[in-house]
Formats: C-alpha cells, sequence, structure tokens
C-alpha cells in the first residue's frame, strides 16, 4: 500500500496511506488523557475511528488487548500495517462505529470521531472529509457514540471522547448522562484554525459558531465512566 513515513510525538512514526487521518491536535490530546488511565495486560481497549492506528498503537504498548475499528478500508489496513511494522498485536477491523464489538464489552473506549460542522447536512460518502465532517453541528457521529457507548463498556469501564467546542459539550455531557455515563470535561486545548475551519469561516459566523476575529478552536477531552 503505497504511503509516506511521518514522524510524531515522542519519536513514534506511522505509515499513511493517501486519505488516511495522520496524527493530529486532537489525537495527541487524546493521547495524552490516555496515558492517564490504568492500562496493563489484558486490558480491553476498543479504538473507534482508528484512522492510522496511533492511539490503537500507544494502548497495545501498554500492554492493552485492543481492537481497531474504521469505516474506511484503507484506515483500516494502515492500522494493521502500522501495527505489523511495531511488533503488536492489533485486531482492525472494518464497520460502523460501534457496530463490530457488538457482544463484546472493553475497560475503555477511545475515539477521535468526525466532529467538524460542515455545510453538508449528511456525513460524506468518499474523499478525506469522511475523517471530520459530521453534519451542521458536527453531532453526526458524536450523537451515536454516546447512545451506545455503556452498552459495550464493563462495569467501571470508561469511555475518552475528544471533540470541539464548536459542537457543544454541554450537549455530549447531558446525552451521555442520560446514557447512563455521567461524564465530566478533563482536558481542554485551544489551537489554531487549520485549512477546513479558515476555508468555512463566513458559514462558521452566519451560523453563530464563531464570533468575528476568533481565529482559534479549543479541543475538549470527555471522560465518562459507566457504573460499578
Amino acid at each position: 500500500m503505497p504511503g509516506l513515513i511521518g514522524t510524531y510525538d515522542k519519536g513514534r512514526q506511522v505509515m499513511l496511506a493517501r486519505g488516511v487521518y495522520g496524527p493530529q491536535e486532537d489525537t495527541l490530546l487524546l493521547r495524552d488523557a490516555l496515558e492517564r488511565e490504568t492500562i496493563g495486560t489484558g486490558t480491553a481497549v476498543l479504538d473507534v475511528g482508528s484512522g492510522s492506528g496511533f492511539l490503537a498503537l500507544a494502548a497495545a504498548r501498554r500492554g492493552a488487548r485492543v481492537t481497531a475499528v474504521d469505516r474506511t478500508r484503507r484506515a483500516v489496513l494502515t492500522t494493521r500495517l502500522n501495527a505489523a511494522l511495531a511488533g503488536l498485536g492489533i485486531e482492525a477491523v472494518r464497520g460502523d462505529l460501534l457496530a463490530p464489538a457488538v457482544g463484546r464489552r472493553f475497560d475503555l473506549i477511545l475515539s477521535n470521531p468526525p466532529y467538524v460542522p460542515a455545510p453538508d447536512v449528511g456525513l460524506p460518502v468518499r474523499g478525506p472529509a469522511r475523517a471530520w465532517d459530521a453534519g451542521h453541528d458536527g453531532r453526526l457521529i458524536i450523537d451515536r457514540l454516546c447512545d451506545g457507548a455503556a452498552g459495550a463498556l464493563r462495569p467501571r469501564g470508561a469511555l475518552l471522547l475528544v471533540h470541539s467546542a464548536l459542537c457543544a459539550v454541554s450537549d455530549t455531557l447531558e446525552r451521555l448522562e442520560q446514557a447512563g455515563l455521567p461524564a465530566e470535561v478533563t482536558d481542554r486545548r485551544s489551537v489554531p484554525f487549520g485549512p477546513v475551519l479558515t476555508s468555512r469561516r463566513q458559514w462558521l459566523l452566519d451560523r453563530g459558531l464563531i464570533a468575528p476575529g476568533d481565529d482559534k478552536e479549543e479541543l475538549v477531552i470527555i471522560r465518562a465512566e459507566r457504573a460499578a
């Protein structure tokens, strides 16, 4: 599979195929949150929307049994390749969000889902935008994860979810609470607008999602835990 090698945080390298989402600020923020979790041999981890497999690899290096899911064939193949290059055993499967995990339970679910508000109402069906566009409010994927995560977690299992403040952090906290997963914001990071948000500045202004002069996006980590 054609790709390129990129060096990322802490000297880690991953191979990227064209169109596969590589580690960026949101990935690294989620990685930092992952490092605070208690993980050891036998910890069952589910990485939903694995992209390059960067987060799945981080969990596997600590001894976790990792299942990585992505809806694109290229991402799944990239995750498998990066796991093989790192000498790590990761189960990488293609599927729609939590569907491949039906009937299974995990100690930890990680997700860096598409969350960028977009002019198109629905999800893109092809192209790199599948990794970030998520409808007018950016919540087409987040809401489904909030509704389904509890059923895939063991008692005291946790969900770590990253998304932008542009897609209503309070709605995510409320939705997780309603699903039986009390949640809180554990991390925040402000990053400059990238090319996608810069290109949509006027549309975001018109929708009231940003104020005139805004040029930074706040990323958050939400941690939710299932009761014992």
